[in-house]
């Protein structure tokens, strides 16, 4: 894989009205269930911390960048855990929330790979992990969404 790129995108269609993906996206209930397997943690607001902890991967230390009900959710979430959050340690998750209908198009875009202090290997590592990560979680993401029990 290459190790110059700076950016993943994905985006999907989810059935489920704006609102409730909003909440899904960023109250930590939720993030601790469709993304973060093994809870989740949020002051949601600019400068907020965030903790998203895998059974696999351990926590992830983050930090909250943007919060624009309903519309736009943006953290900055560090490789390693237990370290301050800097441009060469983190990468930033931007969610874009839009109604399409009763339905809401999710778009997330993960970027700064290039930035990061590591390796060649470590860092295309890094990039396929979180390609094929947005895929699943993405897909974890509308299923939670659109279940009756959101």
């Amino acid at each position: 894989m290459a190790t110059d790129v700076d950016t993943i995108e994905r985006e999907i269609l989810i059935e489920a009205p704006l609102s409730r993906v909003w909440n899904i996206v960023t109250r930590a209930e939720h993030l601790g269930t469709w993304f973060a397997d093994a809870g989740a943690e949020i002051d949601l607001r600019p400068g907020g911390v965030l903790t998203l902890t895998w059974k696999e991967y351990g926590a992830h230390d983050g930090r909250v960048e943007t919060v624009e009900p309903p519309h736009t959710f943006a953290f900055r979430w560090a490789l390693r855990t237990g370290e301050p959050i800097t441009d060469g340690n983190s990468t930033l998750v931007v969610f874009t929330l839009s109604a399409e209908g009763e339905s809401t198009r999710l778009k997330v875009v993960e970027s700064g790979f290039t930035a990061l202090a590591v390796d060649a290997a470590g860092r295309a590592k890094h990039i396929e992990e979180n390609t094929q990560g947005w895929r699943a979680e993405l897909d974890e993401l509308r299923v939670y969404a659109e279940s009756a029990g959101a």
